[in-house]
């Protein structure tokens, strides 16, 4: 393992800062030999060094050789690029099946210092104790770990129950935490928009503790709700998927965020805002928002985001600037983060193209973390606590009446509603199918498949039934996730009543997790004993279970890109247009509970 930083605060250590800048103390590292990019001037230097003392960059010019003394350690860039360590401005530790710890190990390697997470999901289990576990957790890191405290548990008032409710109070107390960056995606934007005492407190008192509210606003109307969405606060929102959304929130000066997670690809959709728009790309920035496992071990992080947007036509250094100083400057830490100037954190990439971006060496604090994809350092771990590991609670052993769908009373035929999946995306489409009735019971048909929620937070041994499509099953097999968001109950989706039923009692026996059965028989399973939503084990063991999810999947017949996280976001009612919850089926354009029945054929 490579030594441990000297890292201290600007106030501990500006006064030695200004001495090795100055030449009057040595530095403890000095890097020569670089071309440096500077994402400040979008710029690149040829020939210019550095120095860092206590973690932090003390100079950065055209030669540091005054601050070279006795113990100075030196660092040959054999010419390459030096450029700021890449900050995820938008993202769920949660969503790769990791724990904070494990996640920084995935993506350190992959350049990734800083990071601004959202921990809706372990708030919806287990409430503001959940969101103190991973923010402690993450204090703990080589890398920088921001958290932003969870806004909307649940996410919907009135349409799904949560394990917890995060209300004002808790917002208020959180605000007062060493590493809460601001408020985490305001994804009751209906409640903003009618004028939510809850939701505007909330706000309120991340305003007035100076920090930043993240927006969520996903919605295609841009007349008065928008803009009174936009009046409510919210400083950024990464739900556009077109160019008009980018320029429309950059327009009511909102940051627009551009997403490449494992499912979303909505960067080249939005990037010509700037790259054909021209407008001022420092209002734009780059992120993940949710990231499986197998995606950080097999393809990377924010580099992948990086090289992607670059791909799509974007300027390499303009690219650059919006997963770094951008990203910091969001979050009032410019002087802090995000660049490669004096006073901020000596966090910083070695690597030989400015395009294809081989990640050569990650320095995070003015310490070596990585070199050429391995890890040189230690993610320390939390004693996660037994309350975390035990939150799976059905009430009952399910059997394949449990997943029964019966139709409207001598009925041949029944006409229903269909939660159909869009490949890549978060939205939903709302169908129609005519599907068959055998024995009393409505069958799936064809691509047509059942979905069901269960609640898995107060044993209520509830269960909610309804269709889906788009996954392309075939055989009897079934898939249940205890990733449910954001309600994070149980979402089962099969074409067999008995598999679904095997399915879903296999995750209450593990404790969470996901799980694919075929013909009766498990095929693939990862476990996530943690809130049901995390494993602390490897990146690269959980990587590979993931992708046995994967495979099992393709076993059944789907072929779609990502499709575990389609299937882990059929409950997240603040995304049109169709869902499902532990309350019934979801219209998410009017915001209301409706009949899994069109209407006159109940």
């Amino acid at each position: 393992m490579e030594k441990q930083s000297s890292f201290k605060s600007w106030a501990d250590s500006a006064a030695r800062l200004v001495a090795v800048a100055a030449g009057r103390e040595p530095a403890d590292l000095v890097l020569r030999n670089l071309k440096l990019v500077n994402v400040q001037s979008r710029e690149v230097l040829d020939g210019w060094q550095v120095a860092v003392a206590d973690g932090r960059f003390a100079y950065v010019g055209p030669d540091a050789g005054h601050c070279i003394g006795e113990g100075t350690e030196l660092v040959d860039g054999e010419g390459r690029y030096l450029i700021p360590g890449l900050c995820d401005g938008h993202m769920h530790i949660e969503s790769g099946m990791l724990t904070p710890a494990e996640f920084a190990r995935a993506v350190i390697p992959h350049g990734t210092t800083t990071m601004f997470t959202d921990p809706h999901e372990i708030a919806n289990v287990m409430g503001l104790e959940g969101v103190r576990l991973m923010h402690d957790e993450a204090l703990l890191q080589p890398v920088n770990i921001y958290t932003q405290m969870p806004s909307c548990a649940p996410s919907a008032p009135g349409l799904e129950t949560t394990g917890y409710e995060i209300g004002p109070d808790d917002v208020a107390e959180a605000m007062t935490w060493p590493g809460i960056i601001g408020l985490g995606e305001m994804m009751n934007f209906p409640g903003v928009v009618n004028g939510d005492p809850q939701m505007l407190a909330e706000m309120a008192a991340t305003m007035q503790a100076g920090k930043t509210v993240g927006g969520h606003y996903a919605s295609p109307d841009r007349g008065p709700a928008f803009h009174a969405y936009a009046a409510g606060g919210p400083a950024d929102d990464h739900e556009g998927t077109r160019e008009s959304d980018a320029i429309d929130r950059v327009r009511q000066g909102m940051r627009s965020m551009l997403r490449l997670g494992s499912a979303w690809y909505d960067v080249e959709s939005q990037i010509t805002a700037v790259t054909e728009k021209g407008l001022d790309p420092r209002n734009f920035i780059l992120c993940t928002d949710d990231c499986h496992s197998g995606t950080l071990v097999h393809e990377g992080h924010m580099n992948r985001v990086l090289r992607h947007a670059i791909a799509c036509g974007c300027d390499p250094l303009v690219a650059l600037q919006m997963c770094t100083v951008n990203t910091a400057t969001h979050f009032g830490l410019e002087r802090e983060l995000g660049s490669i100037a004096p006073g901020r954190r000596a966090d910083m990439i070695l690597t030989s193209d400015l395009r294809d971006l081989p990640i050569e060496v990650v320095y995070g604090r003015g310490v070596k973390l990585a070199e050429n994809g391995v890890i040189l350092t230690d993610c320390p771990h939390l004693d996660w606590p037994a309350k975390a590991r035990n939150t799976v609670h059905l009430g009952k052993d399910l059997t394949a009446q449990d997943f029964e769908i019966e139709a409207p009373k001598g009925a041949n035929s029944a006409h229903v509603k269909v939660i159909g999946v869009v490949e890549n995306q978060a939205p939903t489409e709302a169908l129609t199918a005519e599907l068959p009735v055998v024995n009393g019971l409505v069958e799936g048909e064809g691509d047509v498949c059942q979905i069901a929620l269960v609640e898995r937070h107060r044993a209520t041994g509830g269960v909610v039934n309804a269709f889906v499509s788009g996954f392309g099953y075939k055989g009897p097999m079934a898939m249940a996730s205890t990733v449910a968001h954001d309600s994070h109950h149980m979402i089962v989706v099969g074409t067999d009543r008995d598999n679904m039923a095997k399915a879903a009692m296999r995750l209450a026996e593990v404790g969470g997790g996901v799980t694919v059965f075929k013909d009766g028989e498990e095929l693939a399973l990862v476990e996530l004993p943690i809130a049901g939503l995390m494993s602390d084990d490897l990146a690269s063991r959980v990587a590979d279970k993931a992708q046995g999810i994967v495979k099992a999947m393709e076993t059944c017949g789907c072929t779609l890109n990502n499709a575990y996280m389609q299937h882990s976001l059929l409950a997240l009612v603040v995304i049109p247009s169709l869902r499902i919850s532990d309350l019934g089926l979801v219209d998410v354009t009017t915001f209301e509970l409706t009949s899994l029945f069109v209407e006159g054929d109940q």
